[in-house]
């Protein structure tokens, strides 16, 4: 944001469209209600000044004028795509793969006479703070949005951290506190801000880019069982603790580098009185039964799709090798890759409720049918495709039904929208563990 003289005036060039937006008439009016004056795919300017218009042909503008990255597409805006992936097959890979360390866990001392119910639970808590954080977050980020990148790297501090010590430990209240509590309150910080940032650069194709982002947990989940069995048969839980909170350092630090935001972040003066309310005054979104229908979905979505991914491994390695139980734990996961981005893209092209359904469906179906009768490792697997693709593939519709439930008046509520329904998911998430 620059000014000339006494004056301040701000035009944006949006590259999808060539109008020009003037803000400079605006008067003193806040950040709310300039988003409330200009069209939602619009709202991304912030300015300021008195009353006086200057011709937007006038050269002395030219030193005001910013032009802003392309929406929905060019190198800016994919390779925030791509960064954001690498933080989800970062944060939800690892946390979607603790089956394996579960199963190593309560085979091999110093846990191995702990009950499986508490090693579950280290794994179970980690993942529910990292979906349920992320409301706090984005009503913090709402008043406080210049210090989303401070906490972002903070979250990664702390999440290795608490990798790195939990390689020390033995007893389980210590791991629990680390590799769960920590780790999912860091990977929560790491990577929830991505959500905020999704809807600054992708309108149109929003699910297919939720859908690209989202399907990392997925492959992730499909290579890190293979990686940690390898890792924890070589070299014991402890060393493969030290090199994975190493390796989450170099690749999601350089993946940091390149999550930006795409609207310039506003500068606010000292102190409190001008920023934002941490509590938006209006919430209009909690009062539609879209946004509760889909809430509830997702609530009992998670009591069926968690138990799998944390028991998948277990009950295979019951009728088949250690193993095989890593391949079925990785081709679970990778199933829901295809899954995100296919029912994300169709997401973009049909109503996501006739996709959920199908989804939902299909889900209880398959685990009914085939793994509700399987005694045979053939049969685990083909359940891991149907089940791991359906069901994997369900969030992928959370950015439409955010933007639907937030209404066209309130567009910039979607990502708040979006983390209750990881608040439900993770909800969902510790009471399949009970």
């Amino acid at each position: 944001m620059a000014s000339t003289g006494a004056s301040s005036s701000v035009q944006v060039f949006d590259h999808r469209e060539p109008p020009v937006y003037e803000l400079s008439t605006f008067g003193n009016k806040n950040e709310a209600q300039l988003e409330d004056s200009l069209p939602p795919s619009r709202s991304d300017v912030i300015g300021s000044g008195n009353n006086s218009r200057a011709e937007s042909t006038d050269p002395a503008l030219i030193s005001n004028v910013q032009s802003l990255p392309a929406v929905d597409g060019g190198r800016q805006a994919w390779t925030f795509c791509l960064c954001a992936f690498i933080l989800e097959t970062i944060v939800w890979g690892f946390g979607f793969s603790y089956g394996i360390f579960q199963d190593y866990y309560t085979t091999h001392p110093p846990y191995e006479n702990v009950s499986g119910v508490l090693i579950g639970a280290v794994g179970t808590v980690a993942l529910a703070i990292e979906y349920c954080e992320g409301l706090f977050l984005a009503l913090l980020f709402g008043r406080y949005p210049d210090y989303m990148k401070q906490v972002m790297w903070f979250g990664l501090f702390l999440s290795t951290l608490s990798l790195f010590l939990s390689s020390f430990v033995s007893q389980v209240w210590s791991l629990f506190l680390l590799q769960g509590v920590l780790f999912g309150i860091g990977g929560g910080m790491l990577y929830m801000p991505v959500i905020n940032l999704l809807s600054e650069w992708f309108v149109e194709k929003r699910g297919l880019a939720g859908g690209i982002i989202f399907a990392g947990s997925g492959v992730g989940g499909f290579a890190f069982p293979l990686m940690v069995n390898a890792l924890l048969n070589r070299v014991g839980f402890r060393w493969t603790l030290r090199i994975w909170a190493i390796g989450m350092v170099v690749i999601a630090g350089l993946a940091l580098l390149g999550i930006q935001h795409r609207v310039p972040v506003p500068k606010f003066r000292r102190g409190l009185a001008n920023r934002p309310r941490l509590i938006p005054q209006r919430m209009d979104f909690v009062k539609r039964s879209m946004f509760w229908i889909f809430s509830t979905s997702t609530a009992l979505q998670a009591l069926s799709y968690f138990p799998v991914s944390l028991y998948i491994a277990v009950f295979t390695r019951t009728i088949s090798s250690p193993l095989s139980a890593s391949i079925v734990l990785s081709i679970f996961n990778s199933s829901g890759v295809a899954g995100q981005i296919i029912i994300g893209h169709l997401s973009d092209k049909f109503p996501y409720p006739w996709i959920m359904f199908a989804s939902a469906f299909g889900s209880a179906i398959s685990a009914f049918l085939l793994w509700g009768f399987a005694n045979t490792l053939a049969q685990v697997f083909v359940f891991a495709i149907i089940f791991g693709g359906l069901a994997g593939g369900f969030s992928s519709m959370w950015p439409a039904a955010a933007a639907e439930s937030a209404g066209p008046n309130y567009p910039e509520q979607a990502p708040l929208v979006f983390t209750f329904f990881a608040m439900f998911k993770g909800t969902g998430n510790s009471v399949s563990e009970v």
